[in-house]
């Protein structure tokens, strides 16, 4: 792979330090003051219920291309950044249900469903999801100008939306045990269902800072490719993962008839392929320097590695 990255120890570092960083602000963005307490604690459940936090990661770093931020301006995309976390919390709780893929166990430990009720995982789900909204929002203030706030915000809204997220998880329902899909059927809807969620925080995190329309673009395609090679990993996995490492039962796709990179190409092949997409990010980094684009670099490498 060529370019300058990080050696996959720093990235582990890097990770881990600013998830602490995350973690520590996402205390401070739920509304407690009048969320009923059964709820609250079931959204609490799930949004620290362990992760990478990889999504608002990749926000903070990537707001770091243009070069690092004033104090200010990096505390109010924290902010957003966390926001991205709740939806993807919100996500996790949804795909976990009866109705989807019917998961009794996420990180770990039993599915937000199975420690509370069907109906509580459903609003805990949905709160997040809407006062992530409320959360991005407000992170406009003196240092990060609403109009740029504005449009992260919409751009977040389609990511996670019928375009994005939630398109691609009704594209992998209608496939799952129907006719299978093509190549080219198979990787849009993954696009749309886990690349969406991973090219927006990249996109956002250089627009938040200020980047020129050109760094905004890059950022936007590796955040793409990365999506495609962090899916094709996580398909991998679920057939030759450890349930034990990853939290939750492996060979689930399978036993659900979902149509997967290891389904149609089979593992080796699929290997071959989340390699060459994690190629096409370092690639989409071109021109970019500096310790964020590094460590950028290094999660392509560090998210393939998984697999080997």
């Amino acid at each position: 792979m060529s370019g300058r990255r990080t050696a996959a120890a720093d990235v582990r570092k890097a990770l881990k330090a600013e998830a602490a960083r995350v973690e520590e602000r996402l205390d401070s963005c739920l509304r407690a003051d009048a969320c009923p307490p059964g709820l609250l604690e079931a959204m609490r459940y799930s949004l620290f219920a362990g992760g990478k936090r990889i999504r608002p990661v990749l926000c903070l770093l990537s707001s770091r291309i243009p070069g690092r931020p004033a104090a200010d301006l990096a505390e109010a995309v924290l902010t957003f950044a966390c926001a991205l976390e709740c939806i993807h919390t919100y996500s996790l709780i949804h795909d976990d249900l009866p109705a989807m893929d019917d998961d009794d166990f996420r990180r770990g430990k039993p599915s937000c469903h199975k420690r509370f009720n069907e109906a509580t995982a459903v609003l805990a789900g949905d709160a997040l999801l809407t006062d992530a909204f409320a959360v991005a929002a407000a992170c406009a203030g003196p240092a990060l100008p609403a109009e740029r706030v504005l449009r992260a915000v919409a751009m977040l809204a389609g990511a996670a939306g019928s375009s994005g997220m939630v398109g691609g998880q009704f594209l992998d329902i209608l496939y799952t045990g129907g006719p299978e899909p093509g190549p080219e059927e198979l990787a849009a809807m993954q696009a749309m269902k886990t690349g969406a969620m991973l090219r927006l925080p990249c996109a956002a995190g250089a627009l938040l800072a200020g980047a020129s329309p050109d760094t905004v673009e890059a950022l936007s395609r590796y955040g793409a490719a990365l999506g495609a090679a962090f899916q094709i990993a996580d398909d991998i996995l679920d057939v030759t993962g450890d349930a034990a490492l990853l939290g939750k039962p492996v060979g689930s796709d399978d036993a659900a008839r979902k149509c997967t990179y290891p389904s149609l190409f089979g593992l080796e092949k699929s290997g071959e392929i989340a390699q060459r997409h994690a190629e096409e990010a370092v690639a989409a980094l071109d021109g970019l320097e500096g310790e964020s684009a590094a460590l950028l670099r290094g999660l392509a490498a560090y998210v393939v590695n998984r697999i080997s």
